[in-house]
């Protein structure tokens, strides 16, 4: 009696071998290659190159009168621009409400001389207390801060603001000064630094 052992068929898959078709376990992918883990820190690397470029970075240098004395003259075009946008939008309410009997409105110093002031302070005050700087100051490339280089409270802003707008000649003092301090810096213990 004979025995013939059985041969595999070859024509059927051997259940015993993994199938080279089969997509591999998303188990096994995940977490475990190296190579998306190095991806990973990369994107992350690069991505926290990109957001570190196009930060703003203070400098220990406080700026000097030069610098803060453009900044200002663009900061006044930027009030004066204010002011008129301000009459502008008058001038067409005062339109809109009476068309037949309308007349351009007068210009009183008084009003123009407080009006300037508050426009002034407002808008300073603001910009100090929301990033330190104004658009001047971005032009310019300078950025206030408080003595320990953070940004200023709104009430020192509005206090240094005040300062400024009603005794402006106190930015000479900067010129003379060794620490290239204003009034107001010496007044508020603030600074005026270089930022890139």
């Amino acid at each position: 009696m004979s025995v013939t052992e059985s041969q595999p068929d070859s024509s059927q898959p051997d259940s015993s071998q993994p199938d080279s078709s089969e997509p591999e376990s998303h188990n096994e992918s995940v977490g475990s290659n190296p190579s998306d883990t190095t991806a990973d820190e990369h994107a992350a690397r690069a991505e926290a190159r990109k957001s570190k470029a196009h930060a703003v970075h203070d400098t220990s240098k406080t700026a000097g009168i030069v610098s803060r004395g453009a900044g200002a003259v663009i900061d006044l075009i930027v009030v004066l621009v204010i002011m008129s946008a301000i009459y502008l939008g008058v001038v067409m309410a005062r339109l809109l409400y009476n068309v037949h009997d309308f007349s351009m409105p007068s210009t009183n110093g008084f009003f123009t001389v407080g009006a300037f002031i508050v426009v002034s302070i407002v808008y300073l005050a603001t910009c100090w207390a929301v990033s330190g700087r104004t658009l001047g100051s971005v032009v310019m490339g300078i950025r206030v801060v408080n003595r320990k280089g953070d940004r200023l409270r709104p009430s020192v802003a509005a206090i240094r603001a005040a300062i400024c707008v009603l005794f402006a000649i106190g930015l000479l003092w900067a010129g003379v000064d060794r620490k290239r301090r204003s009034v107001a810096d010496l007044v508020l213990r603030t600074r005026v630094v270089y930022s890139r």
